[in-house]
C-alpha cells in the first residue's frame, strides 16, 4: 500500500499548513490513522491519531494548535497546523493501520514517505 502526503512546505511562526495522506489504489478497512514527526536528531514522536470510531488522540504539547481529521470511506487523514513553531519543524509520516485479517483481528501498518514541513523564526 502507497499512501500519499501533500501540503508540506515552509511558512513563517505562527502560520498554518494543513497535512493530507490518501492510500494510492484500492480503499481499505481502518482500524486507526495518524501523523508521527521526526525533528532532526531526534526520535519519531506521535503527533495525532484518530481511530475509525473516530477517537482522537493528540501528543500533549501539540493539543489545541493541531487537529486530525480522517474519512474512513476515502481512507483519508489530514492534519491542520496551527499557531506553528520552529520547534514543529521535521518530517511529518501519515500511516494507515489497515485490516489483513478479519479472522484474527489483525491490522497492519503503511507509512507514508514523509513531507517536510518547516518552520521559519
Amino acid at each position: 500500500v502507497q499512501l500519499v502526503e501533500s501540503g508540506g512546505g515552509l511558512v513563517q511562526a505562527g502560520g498554518s499548513l494543513r497535512l493530507s495522506c490518501a492510500p494510492s489504489g484500492s480503499s481499505f478497512s481502518i482500524n486507526a490513522m495518524g501523523w508521527y514527526r521526526q525533528a532532526p536528531g531526534k526520535q519519531r514522536e506521535l503527533v495525532a491519531s484518530i481511530t475509525s470510531g473516530g477517537t482522537t488522540n493528540y501528543a500533549v504539547s501539540l493539543k489545541g494548535r493541531f487537529t486530525i481529521s480522517g474519512d474512513n470511506a476515502k481512507n483519508t487523514v489530514s492534519l491542520q497546523m496551527n499557531s506553528l513553531k520552529p520547534e514543529d519543524t521535521g518530517v511529518y509520516y501519515c500511516f494507515l493501520d489497515i485490516l489483513v485479517s478479519a479472522l484474527t483481528n489483525t491490522y497492519s501498518r503503511a507509512w507514508g514517505q514523509g513531507t517536510q514541513v518547516t518552520v521559519s523564526s
